[in-house]
């Protein structure tokens, strides 16, 4: 029960919900991570111990291009980790918020906390300090 008729073989597991991935953004302590899917209770677990990976990290940039929903859960967690980071000197970046998440982030008014770019690539070519206060959408 459970193998494909055809070829005897049981199909791929179904793709995750949600997926986090951490990459080097710069050599100088900027770490990117990249969302996809979709945020919410059942699935900030895997941001969460990302987001704690990166906490002595000088920037962080968080990809939002392939985030297709996020809920509070979501926001809380990386509301959270900026203040962490910005307790320790560094900072917390969005990049790429989709139509349907950057709707979020303009009810729950949370774009006057968050520095946000049009893509990871802009935001890593800002080289701000940091001294420029969140809401800010570039490009």
């Amino acid at each position: 029960m459970g193998a494909d008729d055809s070829t005897g073989e049981r199909p791929p597991p179904p793709a995750p919900r949600f997926v986090v991935r951490a990459r080097p953004g710069t050599p100088d302590a900027v770490v990117v991570l990249e969302l996809g899917g979709e945020l919410d209770h059942d699935t900030a677990g895997p941001l969460r111990r990302a987001l704690d990976e990166c906490a002595r990290a000088r920037r962080v940039v968080v990809d939002c291009s392939g985030l297709t929903f996020c809920d509070s859960t979501g926001l809380n967690e990386l509301l959270r980790a900026r203040a962490r980071l910005r307790e320790t000197g560094g900072l917390l970046d969005l990049a790429g918020l989709h139509p349907p998440v950057n709707r979020m982030f303009d009810i729950t008014g949370a774009r006057t906390v968050f520095r946000v770019y049009a893509d990871a690539a802009e935001a890593l070519a800002d080289e701000d300090d940091g001294t420029r206060d969140g809401g800010d959408i570039h490009g």
